[in-house]
């Protein structure tokens, strides 16, 4: 689902970066659509990396291949990708441009670049209430402390621009929480860590609360290196 957006420009035998690949579950996905194509997954994480690697070795799939990089100096050569496709990564960068103009770099003139990133300016959190918005704004605060930029979803297409791309194409999507459980207990770690322990408090005491929600914007942004 958080690649559907790129869909139309996977197609056989184009080669593509997946940067900011985590454990490569969408990778492989991409593996297996442009398949005789070859697909790089690049992650920061040593242990991301293993993860994936693993996995395409369990289910078979040999036009893969997995390594650590940085995306603010990948090591691949000028123009050797056709498309590049980048999910849940922009909103942890302190310097998204720095990244943009890297990845126009790897990319071939006429590829295409299609970017996906949270913007938590269009949370929905469900039942309101003043002590919910507090622990939100909490974590919000946590993230953006970090180094990140949690509304990043809506400058995509300015960061590709000021990238050098083209043809910027902005569209957006909501994701409902199946499990508000599984999400109130990992958004509580994270505060916990910080001592935060009444913010963590009241996202698992909303967690189990009946008839909740937990809405997310998700903002994709696809465009073009000019030939």
């Amino acid at each position: 689902s958080h690649g559907q957006f790129f869909l139309p420009h996977l197609t056989s035998g184009v080669s593509v970066l997946d940067c900011g690949c985590g454990p490569g579950s969408i990778t492989l996905d991409i593996a297996a659509l442009v398949a005789p194509g070859t697909v790089v997954g690049v992650d920061f994480g040593a242990s991301q990396i293993e993860r994936a690697q693993s996995s395409a070795a369990r289910a078979g799939i040999a036009n893969v291949n997995f390594q650590t990089a940085d995306c603010y100096s990948l090591p691949f050569p000028d123009a050797s990708f056709e498309r590049v496709f980048s999910h849940a990564l922009m909103e942890h960068l302190a310097d998204p441009l720095r990244a943009a103009t890297e990845l126009y770099r790897v990319l071939k003139p006429g590829g295409v670049i299609g970017l996906c990133s949270p913007d938590w300016g269009g949370f929905v959190l469900a039942p309101p209430s003043a002590k919910l918005a507090e622990a939100s704004d909490a974590y919000t605060s946590l993230q953006t402390g970090n180094g990140g930029d949690v509304q990043v979803g809506r400058k995509l297409g300015t960061y590709l621009e000021a990238g050098g791309f083209k043809g910027m194409q902005m569209s957006a999507r909501y994701e409902c929480y199946s499990s508000l459980s599984l999400i109130g207990e990992y958004l509580a770690l994270q505060l916990e860590k910080q001592n935060d322990l009444r913010s963590a408090t009241t996202l698992r005491e909303w967690s189990q609360v009946e008839g909740a929600m937990f809405a997310q914007c998700w903002v994709s942004c696809i465009a073009i290196k000019h030939q």
